[in-house]
């Protein structure tokens, strides 16, 4: 398949990168492929120049946003940071229509004010927004009625989510949700690719609200392991 992955952070390189293992063509689209190419910095996670990882994994092409979203000839994952993924995914709507849109990004807002802060090692936690009576998963899908949005992969770091057998053999639930069948079930077969066995449909779109919100016990769990490695979460039924 031709898939495009939207994003050139962490979680975007650990889809692309499994993807030309799994013998797609990927297509990465990026903000401005000209500042992308021009990085000799690590980003603000530690992630080393984006030229570095290219030159590691050949044959994978850097777009622009709808470019890369154009080239995809129905799946496109989207790893825009939650604050921006509406407005830039608004902004390239007709590329993406018909198509879609795994989402996993978490709609993080960083450096609040906040009468109750919760610390942490590198700040005070972010908040969500929106939370409880929306999430990022239902504003994308209706600033893009032509698209199919499908939440998934946002309960695991990505590295995982491509790679379920470094935790406990794979023994570990991955959760999808979307207002579309055909949607899930492109999802679900990626997961399947990924090496995902315990794959468990929500339902509706509007359970992207529990996914986004599992952040914070995301980071919870982590902080009660002094992030010690990677876990995950399994569904006992």
């Amino acid at each position: 398949m031709k898939i495009a992955v939207l994003g050139t952070g962490g979680g975007a390189r650990a889809h692309t990168a499994k993807l030309r293992e799994l013998g797609h063509e990927v297509y990465v689209g990026t903000r401005d492929v000209q500042a992308t190419l021009a990085r000799t910095s690590p980003d603000m996670m530690g992630n080393a120049p984006y030229p570095q990882f290219l030159a590691e994994h050949p044959g994978i092409a850097l777009l622009s946003f709808g470019e890369a979203a154009a080239a995809a000839d129905g799946v496109v994952i989207n790893g825009i940071d939650g604050h921006n993924a509406v407005a830039a995914l608004t902004a390239i709507a007709d590329q993406l229509a018909g198509k879609t849109v795994i989402d996993y990004a978490v709609p993080f807002v960083y450096q609040h004010e906040s009468e109750h802060p919760w610390p942490t090692p590198w700040g005070v936690m972010p908040k969500l927004e929106p939370c409880d009576t929306d999430s990022l998963g239902e504003q994308i899908q209706r600033a893009l009625p032509d698209v199919k949005v499908v939440k998934s992969f946002v309960t695991q770091e990505q590295t995982t989510v491509v790679d379920p057998g470094s935790v406990g053999g794979g023994e570990h639930t991955m959760f999808v949700a979307g207002d579309h069948a055909d949607a899930k079930q492109q999802a679900t077969d990626l997961l399947k690719a990924y090496g995902w066995s315990d794959i468990l449909d929500f339902g509706p779109l509007v359970c992207a609200r529990g996914m986004e919100m599992y952040a914070h016990m995301h980071s919870a769990i982590g902080f009660g392991q002094q992030f010690g490695g990677h876990f995950g979460i399994k569904v006992v039924r």
